[in-house]
């Protein structure tokens, strides 16, 4: 954040995941205790016109001092079912913004709470052409964008190379494939014969091209995370879904409500590898179920999240009415401001 330009100040309070037992279990609730009086001296100091949190155990000392401080919260939550850490502030927040309406009914809140879907990058700021030439991939072939986030994306680098020389037969594949994997995908890319390497595009990561190769592709295959979902959506691009097996089943709770749209297909964790991604992606040879995922993904998507997230922010921080729920709706399905 500070080489962005953003001032960036930490409070004693870390995240808390440790499971194990170890010093950390002792530790945590120090920091916790020391981080209220840091975090009512920032907001004292800082006086922001309003908060706005995703949440998490770092966000309760914050939340606390805000309130007493009689500092407007906004809390986001983009899971279906949200987290302990997520429950654990929101009693704190002054309005909700989540992106299925069931998570709305799991925290059991009794401040305003809106609808508003997970906001994302502009899927309108770049089209499919220019997409496709960005990346170096021709105009004919239909494109598998492959990703696994920051989480076991080993699995999906070896699933990848299986495949591979199958895979570039049906379709130009975009893989992102992480710093360690990276050079595994290139020496498997020098593997392929001349004249298919260059379907096979794997990059460590991407970033600002990430909107290009989402609306480059024809199938995304990745995770469950929410922000995935709602992009993968909002550019209507069908996916195969391979939830994230751990983190208290949340990713798999996600996946449930795009498969049950029909906008993805499922493949647990465990079952996936090369045969299995190879038998997902035959969704790309059948034009008439591609077409009834990808309406089914558009009808899910709403681009205009970030729209709608910032409207509720800015009536708490400028002290006017919030807006009514169905209008923060349209808006986050629309786009429109």
């Amino acid at each position: 954040m500070p080489p962005s330009g953003i001032p960036l100040h930490r409070l004693a309070l870390r995240s808390l995941r440790s499971t194990e037992a170890s010093v950390h279990l002792v530790l945590d609730p120090v920091r916790l205790v020391a981080s209220a009086p840091q975090a009512l001296a920032l907001l004292a100091r800082l006086r922001p016109a309003a908060v706005f949190t995703t949440g998490g155990y770092v966000a309760v000392p914050v939340l606390a001092a805000a309130s007493l401080l009689r500092i407007p919260t906004l809390l986001w939550d983009g899971n279906v079912v949200p987290g302990r850490s997520v429950r654990a502030t929101a009693r704190f927040a002054t309005a909700l913004a989540v992106s299925h309406p069931e998570t709305v009914a799991a925290l059991g809140a009794r401040c305003p709470s809106y609808v508003t879907g997970t906001p994302i990058r502009d899927p309108a700021t770049v089209d499919r052409e220019e997409a496709r030439e960005r990346l170096g991939i021709p105009p004919d072939p239909r494109v598998v964008l492959v990703f696994g986030g920051s989480q076991a994306v080993a699995r999906f680098s070896a699933a990848v190379t299986g495949a591979l020389p199958r895979l570039v037969e049906r379709a130009a594949v975009v893989h992102v494939t992480g710093d360690d994997g990276y050079a595994a995908a290139l020496a498997a890319r020098e593997a392929l014969p001349e004249g298919l390497r260059e379907r096979y595009r794997p990059y460590p990561f991407l970033r600002e091209e990430m909107t290009a190769a989402l609306a480059a592709a024809d199938l995304v295959v990745g995770r469950a995370g929410a922000s995935t979902l709602a992009e993968v959506a909002a550019f209507g691009v069908p996916m195969v879904v391979v939830p994230y097996p751990h983190a208290a089943g949340h990713q798999r709770a996600n996946a449930a409500a795009l498969v049950a749209a029909g906008a993805a297909e499922l493949v647990a964790d465990e079952d996936f590898d090369a045969e299995a991604l190879l038998r997902a992606t035959a969704i790309l040879d059948d034009p008439r179920r591609h077409l009834d995922m990808s309406a089914a993904a558009r009808a899910m998507g709403r681009p205009g999240a970030s729209a709608a997230v910032t409207e509720v922010l800015l009536a708490l921080a400028e002290r006017r009415p919030l807006p009514p729920a169905a209008e923060v709706e349209v808006l986050a399905a629309r786009g429109e401001r």
